[in-house]
Parts: C-alpha cells; sequence; structure tokens
C-alpha cells in the first residue's frame, strides 16, 4: 500500500514540477478506463461520473471506437489537405447525413470548431448578408463557455478566463441566457448582426437549462432578422441530454452545429462543423484550415463513434435513466436541504449545487465521492457536474446514487 501510494504521490509531482499549473485535478491517478469504470495506478475501481466532460459519452475504451483506431493507425495516418486521402470523403458522408447538412468542415478540438464557425458567420454576413467589412457582430450568451482561445475568452462571464489576457476581439454583444426578448430587442436594433452563438445547455456554468420553448423562440427570432443560429453541442450533443443533439428537444435544427467530445467516443481529438451549401461554401481555397483536421485516423474514430451512439441508442438510454438519476438527486436534496441548494438535469447531464458548510465546499465532496469509489468534479466552486458515460446500466447508475446518497448524508 505504501509504494502504490509513492507511485501515485510520485506522478502527481512530476505533473506539479514539469508541467503547466493551469488544472487542479482531483487527487488520482488513472492509468486504465473500460466503459463506465477507471481504474487508478494503486489498482482502485471507481465509477466515472463526469465522461471526460462528455467526451466518453460511449464509454472508456469502446471496443468498436478502438478497433476501427487502431486499423487506419497501421495504414495512414496524416496526409494534410495538400492531397486527397480514402477516408475523408466517406466521412464526410456519413457526418452530413446523419445531421441533416450539405457540408462539413473538419477541425479537431471543441475551441477550434468554435473559432471556425465564428469565421464562417463572418464570412457569410459580408458574402451573404451585405454587412460592410469589419462590421459584422455575433451575439452570445452571458456566462458561457465557449473555450479558451483569445477570440473566446473575448467573449466570457468568467474573470479566470479574461482576466488579464486582453486586450480583447471585437464584435461581440452579450444577452442573458433564457431571456428571448433580449435577443430579440437586440437583433431588431443592428443589422450588423451576423450569428447568435448559443450552448443549448450551459455545462460549465454547471447544467444550466432554459425553459421549456427558448430554444424555438431565439431560433424564430434568427430566423426573422437574417441572422445565423449557431449551436455549440459540443458538450450538449451526441446523446449527452437524452437527443442526439440538445437542440432536438425543441426540434430546431441550427444553421450552424458546432461537435466535437465525443464525436470520437474520447479516443482521437476530433471536431467537425456542419451547415449548408450558402454559408460553408463562403469559405474558399487557403481560408480556413488544419493540417490534423480531416485526416484518416480521426475520421474512422469518428465514423465509429457516431456508428456506436447510434446502434446502442445512447440517446434513449440517456434520456431513459436521467430521468431516474434526477429523481433521485431531488430525494437526496430533499433529505440534505441545508446543504443541496439545488438540482437540475436533463438526460444523463446533471447539477447539484452545494452550500458552503463550516469552510466545506463541493471540492471535499468530490474528494469524499472519490474515496467512496465515484468521480466528479466541481464547476464554479460550488456546483458539482454528473455526467456519467451513456452506456450505463440502470443497476450502475443504482449503485452511484447510493453512493452519492451515502457521502452526502455524511458530510
Amino acid at each position: 500500500m505504501i509504494e502504490t501510494m509513492k507511485k501515485s504521490n510520485r506522478l502527481m509531482e512530476l505533473e506539479e514540477k514539469y508541467g503547466a499549473h493551469n488544472y487542479h485535478p482531483i487527487p488520482v491517478v488513472l492509468e486504465k478506463g473500460e466503459g463506465v469504470y477507471v481504474w487508478d495506478v494503486d489498482g482502485k475501481k471507481y465509477f466515472d461520473f463526469l465522461s471526460a466532460y462528455s467526451a466518453v459519452n460511449q464509454g472508456h475504451c469502446h471496443p468498436d471506437i478502438v478497433a476501427a483506431t487502431i486499423t487506419q493507425l497501421q495504414k495512414l495516418t496524416l496526409s494534410s489537405r495538400a492531397f486527397y486521402n480514402d477516408s475523408l470523403g466517406e466521412y464526410e458522408k456519413f457526418i452530413t447525413q446523419f445531421f441533416g447538412y450539405d457540408k462539413v468542415l473538419p477541425m479537431n478540438t471543441g475551441a477550434e470548431g468554435v473559432e471556425t464557425a465564428l469565421k464562417m458567420a463572418r464570412r457569410w454576413g459580408y458574402a451573404k448578408k451585405g454587412i460592410a467589412d469589419n462590421e459584422a457582430k455575433i451575439v452570445v450568451c452571458e456566462n458561457n463557455f465557449h473555450g479558451r482561445t483569445i477570440s473566446i475568452v473575448s467573449i466570457s462571464s468568467d474573470p479566470d478566463s479574461y482576466g488579464q489576457f486582453g486586450p480583447f476581439t471585437p464584435g461581440f454583444l452579450k444577452v442573458p441566457f433564457n431571456d428571448a426578448e433580449a435577443l430579440e430587442k437586440l437583433l431588431s436594433s443592428d443589422k450588423n448582426i451576423a450569428g447568435f452563438l448559443i450552448e443549448p445547455v450551459q455545462g460549465e456554468a454547471g447544467v444550466v437549462i432554459p425553459d421549456d420553448g427558448y430554444l424555438k423562440k431565439v431560433y424564430d427570432s434568427c430566423k426573422k432578422h437574417n441572422v445565423l443560429f449557431i449551436a455549440d453541442e459540443i458538450q450538449s450533443g451526441l446523446g449527452r441530454t437524452g437527443k442526439i443533439l440538445s437542440c432536438d428537444h425543441e426540434g430546431v435544427h441550427p444553421d450552424i452545429l458546432i461537435l466535437g467530445k465525443a464525436l470520437s467516443g474520447g479516443v482521437y481529438p476530433v471536431s467537425a462543423v456542419l451547415a449548408n451549401d450558402e454559408i460553408m461554401l463562403c469559405i474558399k481555397p487557403g481560408q480556413h484550415g488544419s493540417t490534423y483536421g480531416g485526416n484518416p485516423v480521426a475520421c474512422k474514430a469518428a465514423i465509429a463513434g457516431l456508428t456506436v451512439l447510434k446502434e446502442e441508442k445512447l440517446a434513449e438510454n440517456s434520456e431513459r435513466l436521467g430521468k431516474i438519476l434526477l429523481e433521485e438527486l431531488n430525494k437526496i436534496k430533499n433529505e440534505r436541504p441545508e446543504l443541496v441548494t439545488a438540482v437540475r438535469g436533463r438526460g444523463l447531464f446533471a447539477a447539484m449545487v452545494i452550500k458552503e458548510k463550516e469552510g466545506k465546499t463541493a471540492w471535499e465532496v468530490c474528494l469524499q465521492l472519490a474515496q467512496s469509489g465515484l468521480l466528479a468534479k466541481p464547476t464554479h466552486g460550488d456546483i458539482i457536474r454528473f455526467a456519467p458515460p451513456l452506456v450505463i446500466n440502470e443497476k450502475q447508475l443504482v449503485d452511484c446514487v447510493a453512493i452519492i446518497r451515502k457521502v452526502i448524508l455524511n458530510f
């Protein structure tokens, strides 16, 4: 036991000494994952209730995705876009038909996907809407999280994200999330708005879910004012909220759709921006791209990831078990209302708001959860996000709820 603890400590010390201090992880060193479980270097087994921020919706190391990736790794890993490869066209056809768009622009990370969508919307604004050069604006929601690049932190409401990173990128306007009237008023007053960027469910903000009908109202406002509706479904999409996309709950088909994270089931960095020809073809050769975007390994991983999502009915599983999870979390809240001040969720995407108790915070709750065999992490100090892999079954979910209940009741 002492030797294994030394191994964990040594590995954490290496990160502390040689790595940038831009993360504050739960002190667990993982070395293996399978399905809903992960194991640390000491051999301890945990339920994963974060899913790498919803990147492993299909479960850790899903054999179909791993196999497709390994097969391609042994053939061709990268050609760049200077040449064609035998995987990209197949992937482009698959994903555009899967989501109902004319075209896809492949990238690698979620932040790259968001940056791509912003450029695309501006380009469309100049080429199609007739906005004067350098006057295009994008509307975003307060308390958003879209990534970490300079342009993206320029639109953040979180001082930890934007503090002392200026000067910031101009051309952005903010409205409150879940306030359709505020957006309508803004769109009515400014003809230079090219796009409205939104997370259908605000994940990093603490699984903040808008009122029923909100997405449809803001979508209709965008249509009325010839503004592109841009959905960042990087975290909320791909089955997480009980539908393939969060926008599907209200029958909204975004003008620009951004995907990432679980697109490859956590096996390989893959993101995608989808749109129809009128928007996508505003970008010409040489105006945007990525050396790794659309590489053969990413293409095979994404096809496998989406196939697993559909064939294993993971969105349906998320919807069914999500109702059970939310019901049980609310029962726990009712048992400890002085500690748990709010619970919210949609599908297997839930949050529990913890009131600080005698100097103890949500961080301490997560440490105790880890000790009890369940991994979760706080966001914004007082909110614990619960997002297990969508392959979880009902018995496993019941076991996880029992761990949460025990920790909360004894905290």
